[in-house]
């Protein structure tokens, strides 16, 4: 789609309402994983070196539209700074007269931290007034969250009606990336869906039917459709009540010839825990006491066999119980593969959800990959081939001119 980007804007003397996603993971009031807030940076500087006076809007847990200290965004003020290497206002409210102060006192290369958009229930249900109140502390609005950009909230969507808008640079490369892999992809094009069920994926396996040469399938999902095909899977996770979406799902594979590729060999234990006995069966032979956590040394063969013909791969779930050593060496295997492959150039790889990304960490290759999306919920709901509201409010307010 077309829209502007923030290098289109002159930015200059301007006050800019830049929607960041800060809702990072945290122990207690330390954050445990950054990369948000890093992948901001370059917004934040190009920002800053151009001029602009910046207010940062961002949602943080799920208050529920109501103040609770407890999920004040005050704490992150120091993180900031330190990943920003600047100085950050902080107002002790995201709208009236402390949001004004603080913007009203901002220079040219400063930059405002508001308070938790969630504190009132006008974001999450995107009140015009709620809106109209957040886009009169500025004069351009940019939206650099794309992993929040599947609500339309008061400051992903309704917003970007009342502002001129554009997207920051992170929202931009995700963009780009996300067209790259499915809209306009080098093929042959495959995708590994993982994780443990299919009943919150369902749609998205229906697209990716559509788009895709190889649809490669790990996890509690791909047991659930082993079981489809008539295979005892033991005590394996498996969501035996969606045997006939997984058959609708591959009926239609077929007609799009689309392959789906499932694991031929699982690796099997009595107990989950870290180092229990384990052994490799056939997906036919899994005894009825065990259950299945990890793709089989076959079965990443045979998917790397595949992915050695491919120019683009989409990513998202893991093979198997990665958390667990050594249920992770799956997962690992193709990770390294698709990384290696990836770095001579004769791939394009795209990955993107939380336990992905954790997978990926835990192989050791997450920087190793094309592209690493940002987005969870966001992420999936692409997948599913469905238009996000805030990135469709882009072009809001030029269409309404």
């Amino acid at each position: 789609m077309n829209f502007k980007s923030i290098k289109d804007m002159d930015v200059n003397g301007k006050t800019v309402l830049l929607r960041a996603d800060l809702n990072v993971p945290t122990e207690g009031k330390k954050v445990t994983d950054g990369t948000r807030i890093t992948r901001l940076k370059p917004t934040i500087d190009y920002l800053r070196d151009n001029g602009a006076k910046i207010l940062v809007l961002s949602h943080f847990g799920r208050p529920d539209g109501e103040h609770d200290s407890g999920l004040s965004l005050a704490f992150l003020v120091h993180e900031l700074q330190e990943r920003w290497g600047a100085d950050i206002r902080f107002a002790q409210d995201c709208i009236g007269e402390a949001a004004q102060e603080c913007a009203a006192a901002l220079q040219p290369g400063d930059i405002g931290l508001l308070e938790n958009l969630r504190f009132h229930k006008g974001e999450k249900n995107n009140d015009p007034g709620f809106a109209q109140a957040l886009a009169d502390l500025g004069d351009i609005y940019v939206n650099d969250a794309f992993s929040c950009s599947h609500r339309a909230h008061a400051s992903t969507e309704g917003i970007a009606h009342l502002l001129p808008t554009a997207a920051g640079l992170l929202m931009e490369e995700e963009l780009q990336a996300l067209d790259q892999a499915l809209e306009n992809p080098e093929k042959p094009l495959a995708a590994v869906a993982g994780g443990s069920k299919i009943s919150t994926k369902l749609s998205v396996l229906y697209n990716l039917c559509e788009k895709v040469d190889f649809l490669i399938l790990g996890g509690g999902m791909a047991n659930t459709f082993l079981h489809a095909k008539g295979i005892d899977i033991g005590k394996s996770l498996c969501e035996k009540d969606m045997a006939e979406e997984a058959k609708k799902i591959m009926a239609r594979a077929k007609e799009t010839s689309c392959e789906i590729i499932l694991p031929v060999d699982l690796v099997t234990v009595g107990a989950l825990r870290e180092n229990a006995e384990h052994d490799t069966v056939a997906a036919e032979n899994i005894a009825s006491d065990k259950m299945a956590i990890d793709a089989g040394p076959q079965s990443i063969q045979n998917i790397m066999d595949k992915v050695q013909g491919c120019k683009t791969i989409v990513w998202n779930g893991p093979l198997g119980v990665f958390e667990i050593k050594p249920f992770d060496e799956g997962t690992n295997a193709l990770a390294r593969a698709v990384a290696e492959k990836t770095k001579t150039g004769a791939l394009v790889s795209i990955a993107g959800g939380g336990d992905t990304v954790a997978a990926l960490e835990n192989a050791g290759v997450v920087s190793d990959f094309s592209y690493i999306s940002t987005a969870g919920g966001a992420f999936l709901e692409w997948l599913e081939g469905k238009s996000l509201p805030g990135v469709a409010a882009l072009n809001a307010y030029e269409e309404a001119a």
